[in-house]
C-alpha cells in the first residue's frame, strides 16, 4: 500500500504519457496564441494605430481651437504658433475669413427670406 495515498504514483509509462499530453497541450496553446496574435495584428492593430493618431490629432486640434488654453498650457507655444501662422499665412487667412463671412451672409439672407416667407403665409 502507498504510504501517501493522496499522491498516487503513475502506472508504468505514465510519465511519458503525461509529457506527451503536456506537449500536445502546449502545441494547441501555441497555435491558439499565434491565431489570436495574428488576428490582433491584422484586424485590430491598424484600428488601434488609427485611433491613437485620431485621438492625438483631436487633442491637438482641441488645444488649438480653444484659444483660452493659452493661459493653462504653455503660453510661449501659442505665441510661436500665432506668430508662425500670421507670418506664413496672413493673406490666405484673411481671404478665408472673408469667404467665411460671405458664406455666413448668404446663409443669413436665406434664413431671413425663409422667415419672411413663413411670416407672410401665417398672416
Amino acid at each position: 500500500m502507498n504510504e501517501y495515498p493522496l499522491f498516487p504514483e503513475l502506472p508504468e509509462g505514465g510519465d511519458e504519457e503525461v509529457v506527451a499530453l503536456v506537449e500536445r497541450f502546449k502545441d494547441v496553446l501555441k497555435k491558439a496564441a499565434d491565431d489570436v496574435i495574428g488576428d490582433l495584428y491584422v484586424d485590430i492593430a491598424p484600428h488601434i494605430q488609427s485611433d491613437a493618431w485620431t485621438n492625438f490629432r483631436n487633442d491637438l486640434m482641441d488645444g488649438l481651437r480653444n484659444y483660452r488654453n493659452r493661459k493653462m498650457q504653455a503660453s510661449h507655444d501659442f505665441k510661436q504658433i500665432r506668430a508662425a501662422i500670421y507670418k506664413e499665412f496672413r493673406e490666405e487667412i484673411i481671404a478665408d475669413l472673408n469667404q467665411d463671412l460671405m458664406e455666413e451672409v448668404e446663409s443669413l439672407k436665406e434664413d431671413l427670406a425663409r422667415a419672411r416667407e413663413w411670416a407672410n403665409h401665417r398672416g
